[in-house]
């Protein structure tokens, strides 16, 4: 155990990408199977040991401390485990079991055992140890490693593709014997489920000047939706949805997956649809990061997919063909398509960039949040392959961010961490670009509180430095060049226009997108 206490304190205090892929791969490197595959599902939320409540965790708190002082301490902590892992009466001689007898053990105690248990391995573990069983047992790593990095560390630990990774994923279960074997030399898994997962294509940031050296006529254009991107993949009469970063939310939108009567791949954006109206993205919102919808919000917020673009079609990948091709492919395809709940994302005739830049300034919905610009020649390829396809999105400025720091706010804020430091990637380390304090809902801000609390990783006066894994999208109504700053740039009038929950930390915006916007004159 000691072992994984020191990687999750490692990485909660590495802020860089490459850092925490290092890591990850000597640990994997370092110690046997399973051990090593209970700490990647306990990484990628794949364990499920989440029958340990905040209830139960509390009532044995007060067992061993009293009850007002573990109060007022977990109040001024704000993370229920680091509370109890720094109030619980310390061992004479700490032991340390092993991870695969901790998670073997949680995972075969019925509810009757569970205090008991955890009780007992409390009493027997040291301080850091003690912080992580009870993130283990809770579900609760919050570390700053998405699903998407842990599953980039094998590949990159057993020289494998990460797509291929990825595809086989949703067939592998943990401790994931067979994945850590084909990646030290084996065999390659041959995936139990159907409907995988397919990494997806993703775009880079242009704008007129950016436009300008380009030929339309090697491009074709639609709009951008502010939905989520999602892939939808039926399989042998399995189906499944997927986020942009391969989570399964299946069973959050049953009233799109029952009319998924097909076979094959779409990718596409979810948007709340009544009719041929596209709702706001707040209606989406109330239905994102649910284990369940109830009914009456899929009456009165129904799901349906806007398609870009189609994978698989009858079997057949269609990935390696031209955008124009597979496009010809999803028109046919989408023809005997449920049109309640399917439709396409229609293309936009320009002749000129001019053209294109006069139906972004004035788009006749206002979900639409810019255009995307795609190479009539481009296969489809996984990530982020610059000169392929582009977003132009509307004014003002936006950016996605990582919140790093939070203060507490004043008057009726006082007890939320409510102003947030937010920055962009510089390479493989973080660098701040500015402040917000508005912009969020009530129920956001107890979010955002919440997150702060749980994930602070230091404390600089009355500033909390926050593990780096939670995006922000940024609307600004300017940027300048700025010597005060250490990114180099200024904001003019930020805000916290949404939180993306469904954006990994590790691509959110660079800092070359950032001083992209900059006014030409100050580049």
């Amino acid at each position: 155990m000691k072992a994984f206490a020191d990687l999750l304190e490692r990485l909660a205090f590495t802020p860089a990408r490459n850092g925490k892929l290092r890591l990850l791969r000597d640990y994997f490197a370092a110690r046997p199977d399973p051990e090593r595959g209970y700490a990647l599902a306990a990484l990628t939320g794949d364990l499920g040991l989440r029958t340990v409540t905040p209830s139960l965790l509390r009532a044995l708190a007060v067992e061993r401390v009293d009850a007002e002082l573990f109060a007022l301490s977990y109040d001024f902590v704000g993370d229920l485990a680091e509370t109890m892992a720094l109030i619980w009466p310390e061992p004479d001689a700490p032991s340390d079991p092993g991870l695969t007898d901790l998670v073997e053990e949680l995972a075969g105690a019925g509810k009757a055992r569970l205090p008991g248990i955890i009780t007992s391995r409390l009493d027997e573990l040291g301080q850091s140890e003690r912080y992580a069983y009870l993130k283990l047992a809770t579900g609760a790593l919050r570390v700053g490693v998405s699903a998407r990095l842990a599953r980039v560390a094998v590949a990159e630990f057993g020289g494998l593709d990460v797509a291929a990774v990825e595809e086989v994923w949703h067939g592998l279960t943990p401790p994931y014997r067979d994945l850590f074997a084909w990646a030290q030399g084996g065999a390659k898994p041959e995936s139990a489920a159907l409907a995988p997962f397919r990494p997806v294509m993703l775009s880079t940031a242009t704008d007129a000047e950016g436009l300008a050296s380009l030929d339309p006529a090697d491009f074709v254009c639609e709009w951008k939706w502010d939905g989520i991107r999602v892939q939808a993949v039926s399989d042998g009469g399995v189906r499944r949805l997927y986020s942009r970063t391969g989570e399964d939310i299946s069973a959050a939108f049953p009233d799109l997956i029952d009319t998924m009567a097909f076979e094959g791949a779409l990718d596409g954006e979810l948007l709340v649809r009544r009719g041929p109206e596209v709702a706001p993205f707040g209606d989406l919102q109330k239905r994102l990061n649910r284990k369940t919808a109830p009914k009456s919000l899929l009456s009165s917020h129904p799901a349906g997919l806007r398609i870009y673009d189609i994978l698989v079609a009858s079997g057949q990948d269609l990935r390696s063909l031209a955008y124009t091709e597979r496009r010809k492919r999803l028109e046919d395809f989408a023809a005997s398509l449920d049109r309640d709940r399917f439709d396409l994302s229609p293309l936009l005739h320009v002749g000129t960039w001019e053209d294109l830049a006069r139906l972004r300034a004035e788009p006749p919905d206002p979900v639409i949040e810019g255009v995307m610009i795609k190479r009539r020649d481009s296969p489809y390829l996984a990530g982020r392959i610059r000169g392929h396809w582009f977003k132009w999105k509307r004014d003002p400025m936006v950016i996605d961010a990582v919140l790093m720091t939070a203060q507490r706010g004043h008057g009726k804020r006082s007890g939320y961490y409510s102003d947030y430091g937010f920055g962009v990637w510089d390479g493989d380390r973080l660098v701040p670009v500015g402040k917000a304090y508005f912009g969020f809902t009530d129920e956001e801000l107890v979010e955002l509180d919440r997150y702060v609390r749980q994930n602070t990783t230091d404390r600089f006066g009355p500033v909390r430095a926050v593990a780096p894994g939670l995006v922000l999208e940024i609307a600004f109504e300017g940027l300048n060049r700025s010597a005060r700053h250490k990114s180099g740039v200024a904001m003019r009038f930020p805000r916290i226009s949404r939180i993306r929950r469904d954006k990994p930390a590790e691509e959110a915006d660079r800092i070359e997108s950032l001083r992209a916007l900059l006014p030409s004159e100050a580049r």
